[in-house]
């Protein structure tokens, strides 16, 4: 049985126009309502319900608007698309409006007929939102049926929101804590990678050998890996790793050649070559082997990878990036730099005679273990390292780990040791997840030293507080000049609980208006940003309060705290210069407002410890990053050497007079220093040449601005949106004011406004900010915090905004204020004669080929068009002239009766321009269909068989007549004159 209705066509029924979607079948139509979104629509049985075809009403001739309604209502009608009649599907659709730049690895993934993918921008350019612009395009296109996210546990709740929020992709967490309640609900012998396409999984609980082996086999058809580097290893990895367990797992999953493969992750390279090597053997395996200083290995290997750093995106699409001009120009506001200031600070005698004595004990339990065994060794030698990094951490750490037993201590051989002490003690760059990594480890080894241990714990207790430990004293101090200075800092502590300490007695020292709080690795990854937003909230707008977050490195990796953030300091050091990096990349990045984030850096000048490992590696570490402008890694293994040269030089201090042990411990740090600077170098030097050898090369910016061009022909630029928003809350009653800056931005209260629009923002902006009428404040910037609104057409609160103004302008019979009505007639001096502008919406029908058959689909576009003179005699303007028509403004008074008269008689003539609209119709059909094969034309395969049909009739939505003011044509040009 054939469709009564074709996708694209309109109907009339449940007493409103609906657009008929390509999910439709002939007993059930799929409805768009007609200027609705996706949240309204519907399904309807034509069999059950009274369903009509619709043709579009014509204006109403008495409903006139001045000179901005015809503007308004084409803004409101294109925010309003959900399908664009641009070169990307889903790009009218998200809720997120994507750099110019970050449309450069959607652009390399459309030439490719099975997607392989590198993406290793640098941090905070914005990886997630490029991957999901990827995916949300192959599931817009039916290349794509599902989608799996592999990510860390600490991470998946984040990824669901992103996902949800900017995507509208719902994807279900599997994790140790949801797939007992996910499970339940099969059916018998169904796997939960059928019942749910969309799925984020923990890499953690995935690569047990149950679940890994139901994933592969039932694995969806797009795979997303973030943080990608942790799921390789070396070549001359020799024992088991989770890591290795990853890797077999990407191995299984990219041995199907038709799996679509993202890699995400801004540290590709980990100082080790051969685990580069196979993280892009997972992309495609020639990558694994070819050689990449040969011009063949660059192009292949460049048609997968995209690497760039900031100063490659914060100016794009400029004439420095070859184009002609400036027009498409787009800046990128990271900050422009970290002002980094190492602040130091002396234990208390107190503290001092603790610490001795503890590097003592830890010295002689050394010492002693060696002559009994390699094992014993082992544990001691980790639990010697617990005693020392927790000491100078906190008094409260170091009496928890003087009290627990070392995680050594049940160690069956010396290797079992290593692999049970070196998590919770280092701080590697590539271990498997920061999940219980913050819990103070324990020293204990269940010999016959507990009461001497115990004693000391009883010591570092009577410690507390800024009397004894100077460190927190330091920190109070510093933290109370940075909250003069406007910042709102994060303190990254080691363990938790120096965290709690530092939280507890910070609470009420900064003065009444901080808000202190803690987040460690005892709460959830939801309730952790559950209490950073109540944080935030707590603060509120006042600009006197200030907000303190006080954490563990639970959040130093993928969360996104800049719009809260703007400092951090750094309470205990990190013996890999890595995670420095990573915890201050959680503020600076796009978005943070601040143009310089500060860092501080405390460290003890007297602990032996600190001012070794900051020399060493974090100021190391910095001058590189200086130099090349991003990250480089240097394997742990080596930075590791450096670390254990440093505590064994300490504990043989600890020893007073074997002054020759000593000696000789410093010459081992020497070397071992010398050996890391060497290795650290030349990975500098391989870096910054391989990021200019296989810079983004493959799309050219000159393509990319072809298609922003395009993107914003069809669905509005900045400029078309910011007047859009600021005439109509004008015209609705609210109240604008403009903000500090250069940016054009400003705030509006819309208490004035009708109550449609205040309800309709309500669930956006807040209830309560819209019931006390509260400033809504509107940025230019696209990353905008919680409660403000960016002037895109993608926000939610400019989304709102057009929905009341398409509505209102459609019904002539809507109450209240209507800023945008369906025709107008204008007295100007713009025009010499009659002039009648019509803004028409068309419809396409897309035949998309995928590799799951032929895709359906409709695409919208607004377009203005202008004729002089009557429609039978048209002379039809080009599409800049009737676009600046916009722009005239009423020089003269039109009588009502006569405008009403005038608009009748041109909406009775319209049926002469049907020619020329459908003409222009096929016109856009061509060009849409030229556009898809352009951004597709490397692979042929993927656009043979496309096809577009424009739907007929074309809607006019909109007819404006631009009288000549008579006045002003005779005093600038008598001779002037018109048809009529």
């Amino acid at each position: 049985m054939a469709l009564t209705y074709s996708a694209g066509s309109l109907v009339t029924a449940r007493g409103r126009e609906w657009v008929v979607l390509p999910e439709s079948a002939p007993d059930l139509l799929v409805l768009r309502p007609l200027g609705g979104s996706d949240d309204d629509i519907a399904a309807v049985f034509p069999a059950f319900e009274d369903v009509r075809g619709a043709e579009f009403a014509a204006p109403e001739p008495s409903d006139l608007g001045d000179q901005s309604a015809a503007g308004l209502l084409r803004t409101a009608l294109r925010i309003g698309f959900r399908s664009g009649a641009g070169p990307f599907r889903s790009l009218a659709g998200i809720a997120v409006e994507p750099r110019a730049y970050q449309l450069v690895p959607l652009l390399m993934a459309l030439r490719q007929p099975t997607v392989r993918m590198l993406i290793s921008d640098d941090v905070g350019i914005g990886k997630t939102v490029e991957a999901g612009l990827i995916a949300s395009e192959l599931l817009a296109q039916g290349e794509a049926t599902g989608l799996a996210v592999l990510c860390s546990p600490a991470l998946a709740e984040q990824w669901q929101e992103e996902l949800r929020t900017k995507f509208g992709i719902d994807a279900e967490p599997v994790l140790a804590s949801t797939v007992s309640r996910l499970e339940r609900g099969l059916d018998l012998g169904q796997s939960l990678f059928d019942k749910y396409p969309h799925v984020i999984v923990s890499t953690d609980f995935i690569k047990s050998t149950r679940h890994r082996d139901d994933f592969v086999r039932h694995c969806p058809d797009l795979v997303v890996v973030d943080e990608a580097h942790t799921c390789v290893t070396a070549d001359d990895t020799s024992a088991a790793t989770q890591n290795q367990l990853r890797h077999e797992l990407l191995r299984r999953i990219s041995a199907d050649p038709a799996r679509h493969l993202l890699l995400v992750t801004a540290t590709p390279h980990s100082g080790k070559e051969s685990a580069f090597r196979n993280l892009l053997g997972l992309v495609r395996p020639e990558l694994a082997t070819v050689d990449l200083e040969s011009e063949t290995g660059r192009k292949l290997l460049a048609r997968h990878f995209v690497a760039r750093k900031r100063a490659d995106v914060r100016q794009y699409l400029t004439t420095d990036d070859g184009l002609a001009d400036d027009t498409l120009a787009e800046r990128t506001a990271f900050p422009s730099d970290r002002y980094f200031k190492d602040e130091t600070y002396k234990l208390s005698p107190a503290y001092r005679a603790l610490l001795d004595d503890a590097i003592a004990y830890a010295g002689e339990r050394v010492e002693e273990a060696g002559g009994r065994g390699r094992r014993e060794a082992r544990i001691a030698w980790w639990s010697a390292i617990a005693l020392l990094r927790s000491l100078v951490s906190s008094p409260r750490a170091a009496a928890q780990t003087l009290t627990t037993r070392s995680a050594a201590a049940i160690a069956a051989s010396a290797e079992e040791a290593d692999t049970l002490g070196a998590p919770l003690t280092s701080d590697a760059a590539d271990s498997d997840a920061l999940e219980g990594r913050d819990v103070a480890p324990g020293a204990a080894t269940g010999d016959h030293a507990g009461a001497r241990l115990r004693e000391l714990a009883a010591r570092a207790a009577r410690l507390e507080g800024t009397e004894s430990d100077r460190k927190l004293a330091a920190l109070a101090g510093h933290l109370k000049a940075l909250l003069a200075d406007g910042y709102h800092p994060i303190v990254f502590c080691r363990y938790i609980p120096t965290a709690e300490y530092v939280a507890e007695h910070l609470d009420g020292a900064l003065g009444r208006r901080t808000v202190v709080r803690a987040v460690t690795g005892t709460l959830s990854p939801q309730q952790r940003l559950q209490r950073i937003e109540e944080l935030a909230a707590e603060a509120g707008d006042d600009p006197a309060a200030r907000r303190v977050l006080v954490a563990t490195d639970c959040l130093s990796e993928g969360v996104n705290l800049q719009h809260h953030f703007d400092a951090v300091v750094h309470y205990d050091l990190a013996w890999n210069p890595t995670r420095h990096d990573q915890r201050e990349g959680r503020v600076d990045r796009y978005g943070q407002r601040r143009d310089q984030v500060r860092v501080i850096t405390l460290y003890g000048e007297d602990n032996g410890i600190d001012g070794k490992v900051l020399d060493v590696l974090i100021k190391k570490h910095r001058q590189i990053k200086k130099d090349l402008g991003i990250s480089v890694s240097v394997p742990d293994a080596t930075s590791a050497g450096v670390t254990d040269a440093v505590v064994e030089w300490l504990l043989m201090r600890g020893h007073r007079g074997e002054q020759d042990g000593l000696f000789a411990a410093e010459e081992v740090l020497d070397t071992r220093a010398a050996r890391l600077e060497q290795e650290w170098n030349s990975a500098a030097d391989r870096e910054k040449a391989s990021r200019s050898r296989f810079a983004q090369r493959s799309i050219h910016p000159e393509e990319v601005a072809r298609e922003v061009a395009a993107l914003r022909e069809s669905l509005g630029g900045t400029g078309e949106i910011r007047t859009f928003v600021r005439e109509s809350l004008n015209a609705l009653g609210g109240v604008l004011r403009p903000l500090p800056g250069p940016d054009g931005d400003f705030t509006a209260q819309i208490g004035g406004a009708p109550a449609g629009l205040r309800d309709a923002l309500a669930p956006v902006v807040g209830a309560e900010a819209v019931e006390h009428d509260r400033p809504i404040p509107f940025r230019t910037d696209p990353a905008v915090a919680r409660g403000e609104a960016a002037l895109v057409r993608t926000d939610p609160v400019v989304g709102a905004l057009a929905a009341h103004v398409l509505d209102a302008a459609l019904d002539p019979a809507a109450a209240g204020r209507r800023p945008a009505r369906r025709c107008g007639v204008v007295t100007t001096d713009a025009v010499p004669t009659r002039t009648t502008l019509l803004l028409v919406r068309y419809r396409f029908h897309l035949t998309l080929p995928s590799r799951g058959g032929e895709k359906q689909l409709v695409a919208e576009d607004a377009r203005l068009l202008a004729f002089r003179g009557s429609p039978r005699n048209a002379r039809w303007l080009s599409p800049e002239e009737a676009t600046a028509l916009l722009d005239a403004t009423a020089t003269g008074n039109t009588d009502p009766h006569f405008g009403e008269r005038t608009m009748t008689r041109i909406l009775g003539q319209l049926p002469e321009t049907t020619a020329r609209l459908e003409a222009y119709g096929d016109e856009l059909a061509a060009e849409l269909d030229a556009s898809h094969r352009r951004v597709r034309g490397a692979a042929g395969d993927i656009v043979r068989g496309l096809t577009v049909t424009a739907q007929r009739p074309a809607d006019i939505l909109g007819v404006y007549v631009y009288l000549p003011d008579a006045t002003a044509t005779a005093a600038s040009a008598p001779a002037a004159g018109g048809t009529a």
